[in-house]
């Protein structure tokens, strides 16, 4: 049995925007996957408390996904609640698949610090999208364990964008439209539920 080639795209997803949906898309042509689960955090460690509230960013994900037939929601990290650690899902993973961690060149500097990073490359492989303002090259320390271990580090082709989540709930704030931002389902879904509102 052939092995299917997963690629698992984690945020807090408060709200899904455009961007994530065309990073999604770009994985899973670049890397040539079977299919990209987006898995929305419980409760990231590095953020503090979210917007929306879990069903709220459930359903909006489902919405976002719904067009695309190799997109999906994994919603583990909700259902195991409490402070989102990302070892914590991929040790959990069946084993017979492989795996790829999407993620922007801005978390790649930041990926030492993550809880038992170490560990978490026994479970994935890394794949790092251009972020405007980060670089693609990994820190040093991460790039000696990669080589130490013979372990992959895959490009998306993936042109950045400015979109961002944090962007569109301060448009959201003041009452701006965030039509371009988000798909149009999510948009309707945003505005029926009064979501990001002060």
């Amino acid at each position: 049995m052939v092995k299917q080639r997963i690629g698992l795209l984690g945020g807090s997803f408060d709200p899904v925007h455009m961007a994530h949906i065309a990073l999604a898309n770009a994985a899973l042509h670049s890397l040539q996957l079977h299919q990209v689960q987006l898995l929305p955090a419980s409760q990231p460690w590095q953020k503090e408390q979210l917007g929306a509230s879990a069903p709220h960013r459930i359903a909006m994900l489902e919405l976002a996904c719904g067009p695309y037939q190799h997109l999906c929601v994994n919603t583990t990290e909700i259902e195991r609640g409490g402070t989102t650690y990302t070892y914590d899902t991929v040790s959990q993973l069946p084993s017979d698949n492989e795996y790829f961690w999407i993620l922007g060149s801005d978390q790649i500097q930041n990926f030492i610090h993550w809880h038992h990073w170490q560990d978490i490359l026994n479970h994935v492989t890394l794949a790092v999208a251009h972020r405007p303002g980060s670089a693609l090259t990994p820190p040093p320390e991460l790039n000696h364990f990669l080589r130490t271990h013979n372990k992959a580090l895959h490009l998306i082709d993936f042109a950045p964008t400015s979109i961002s989540a944090t962007l569109i709930r301060e448009r959201l704030q003041q009452h701006q439209s965030v039509a371009s931002m988000v798909p149009q389902p999510v948009a309707h879904y945003i505005e029926q539920h009064h979501l990001y509102q002060l």
